[in-house]
């Protein structure tokens, strides 16, 4: 799973905004076999936060914009698990994504 937020003030070509600033990207990573909690497997911010986004995509990952989950995740070490205080609001999204594929399936 990728979480994303865009700036509401900066688009793409927004060449007043830093590309650092623009956009900022985290991915979520779960194997209930090896995994107490979801970790994060990537994140980054400007044109690295664009090429996660782009992978999700053409992978087929689910992607959420939700700027606040998302500064939480990016400020979680990658390779680490979410704290406590995230499962919650994180599970809702696996949630959100475990209905998304329901839905695609029953067609």
């Amino acid at each position: 799973m990728a979480m994303y937020h865009r700036r509401l003030d900066a688009q793409p070509d927004d060449v007043t905004q830093p590309l650092e600033e623009r956009q900022q990207a985290v991915a979520l990573g779960y194997d209930p076999e090896h995994d107490d909690a979801p970790r994060v497997i990537a994140k980054g911010q400007g044109a690295l936060a664009e090429k996660i986004i782009q992978l999700a995509k053409a992978n087929g990952i689910p992607i959420r914009e939700d700027p606040l989950l998302a500064a939480a995740l990016a400020s979680i070490e990658l390779e680490t698990q979410i704290p406590p205080d995230l499962y919650i609001v994180v599970a809702e999204v696996f949630l959100y994504i475990y209905r998304l594929r329901e839905k695609k399936v029953r067609g």
